[in-house]
């Protein structure tokens, strides 16, 4: 009796659950419990961006180095200080380097000492060689003198001999005063060649001294100091850098990161709004100036340096600020205008066909924030009379993330789109695909 009392119990339960199942499909089938939120379409101002983020840095910055080795002895400027163009802002010790300067002194005195020596050989020279010249003409004259006498016997032969031989012997020394004339020569081009060598020394002496003093290249303010007095740098392989200077700090430039996908849509003059977190208040405007083609590849995401320029005469920028940025790639004043939200919403009713939909439609949505211009179809839903949702085609312009332009269509302004749907039973889209599960205990 009591197992009977037990199945008639279990039985119940079910055609219970049963009815109460097939109940709660039919009351959601007909839509009884299904509402809607709708929008109207209105019209507004929209307009389609690229947002990156990028550093802002000095138009130009110079970097001041050392072109000798030594030691820092003084430093006249130190972060922020103002500059301006020839001012001495460094000194290295210059000791070595002096002494280097007099030695090279020295070495050109001592070359012009030589100089003058060797242009007194070459006088010398000419001299010794002209009277070598009277001695052969004498010697010569002497001889031409006796040989008429020795033919004639009046003078004895080995007179005539004599005299032969002083020619002879005047005409060789001659010869080799002509040698030692050239050899003088050279020797005064040598010292010549000397003296201009200790002088190229001298000056690279003194240009190594000079160097020792740093002067600033441009007027600026200096943003950056590498070195300590007392330190040492070497410039051996490159010149190490002393200070950092910024030419001009009230104008700035923003170096951003612009990816692949984005940079084809942007173009020179382009407005260009920022924040930075040091004013998180406020919005600064630029205009894209540069956009360079050397790519950047970290991570396998490429992207492209373009520079934005701005103005900071306030000179609230500072160098290294992170700015996000968002360029203006285009926008329009009274546009007709519906949220992305109403694109997106697609009725049960439209089956798995409108899932395909929906997901071509949000895949040519996204794309279109990186291809830009042209139109693309799209699909919204409307109440008809009866309350029940209508598709309506429209073609689609350029968007801002949160709205779309419609670009043609059937869609007129005031009209209401559906963005969502509201069910008054919690939880019905859930249950309505799939029956309730049941557990029977013994």
């Amino acid at each position: 009796m009591k197992r009977s009392r037990k199945y008639t119990a279990i039985v119940a339960f079910i055609v219970l659950l049963g009815g109460g199942y097939f109940f709660y499909r039919w009351s959601g089938g007909n839509g009884s419990g299904q509402k809607y939120r709708t929008v109207k379409v209105e019209r507004g101002e929209i307009s389609t961006v690229v947002t990156a983020t990028g550093t802002i840095n000095p138009v130009v910055t110079v970097l001041v180095g050392s072109q000798v080795s030594g030691t820092i002895k003084a430093l006249y400027a130190d972060f922020n200080s103002r500059v301006k163009e020839g001012q001495v802002i460094a000194q290295i010790d210059p000791a070595i380097f002096q002494a280097q300067v007099d030695q090279a002194r020295a070495n050109v005195l001592n070359a012009q000492a030589n100089q003058l020596n060797a242009q007194s050989n070459l006088q010398a020279a000419k001299a010794n060689l002209a009277k070598a010249e009277v001695t052969v003409v004498d010697a010569k004259r002497t001889m031409e003198r006796n040989q008429p006498l020795v033919e004639k016997k009046v003078i004895a032969q080995a007179a005539f001999d004599t005299a032969q031989t002083n020619y002879d012997t005047a005409v060789a020394q001659q010869e080799a005063t002509k040698a030692q004339l050239e050899s003088a020569r050279s020797q005064t081009e040598s010292s010549k060649a000397q003296v201009e060598q200790t002088k190229a020394a001298l000056r690279l002496a003194e240009t190594n001294l000079n160097y020792t003093t740093i002067r600033s290249p441009v007027n600026g303010i200096v943003i950056s100091r590498n070195v300590d007095v007392g330190q040492t740098v070497a410039a051996s392989l490159q010149a190490p850098t002393l200070f950092t200077i910024a030419k001009d700090l009230t104008q700035m430039q923003v170096d951003t990161n612009v990816s692949e996908a984005d940079v084809g849509r942007v173009r020179v003059e382009q407005e260009a709004t920022f924040t930075v977190d040091a004013y998180p208040g406020r919005t600064f405007h630029g205009r894209v100036s540069e956009i360079r083609n050397a790519p950047t590849t970290i991570q396998n995401v490429v992207t492209y340096d373009v520079v934005v320029q701005v103005d900071n005469k306030e000179l609230k920028l500072k160098p290294g600020m992170t700015a996000n940025v968002s360029i203006l790639i285009e926008h329009k004043e009274d546009a007709l205008k519906i949220p992305n939200s109403a694109l997106r919403f697609r009725p049960p009713s439209a089956g798995k066909e409108g899932e395909k939909r929906k997901t071509g439609a949000l895949a040519k949505g996204q794309s279109s924030t990186t291809q830009g211009e042209e139109r693309r179809p799209g699909r919204v839903w409307v109440l008809s009379q009866e309350g029940k949702p209508v598709p309506v085609s429209v073609r689609l312009g350029i968007t801002d993330g949160t709205f779309s332009e419609v670009g043609s269509g059937d869609l007129k302004e005031g009209t209401e789109v559906i963005v969502e749907g509201i069910s008054k039973q919690k939880n019905q889209s859930q249950a309505a695909g799939k029956p309730p599960t049941m557990r029977i205990g013994r």
